[in-house]
């Protein structure tokens, strides 16, 4: 899961990472813990960069 998150192209929501892994939402607990993933790259990718306004979190 973490890999399709960190891709270039990979998903940009909880719904999207459900459709690259096949699968779908069932009780919706696990979107936390996706969307907490998918932040997690967001910020180590604005570290690597710098903080540019491609990967800025806001």
């Amino acid at each position: 899961m973490r890999t399709a998150v960190t891709a270039e192209s990979g998903p940009r929501s909880t719904g999207q990472v459900y459709g690259c892994l096949g699968c779908s939402a069932q009780c919706g607990r696990c979107a936390r813990t996706i969307r907490k993933i998918m932040d997690e790259a967001l910020e180590s990718a604005a570290t690597a960069c710098g903080g540019c306004a491609r990967h800025s979190a806001d």
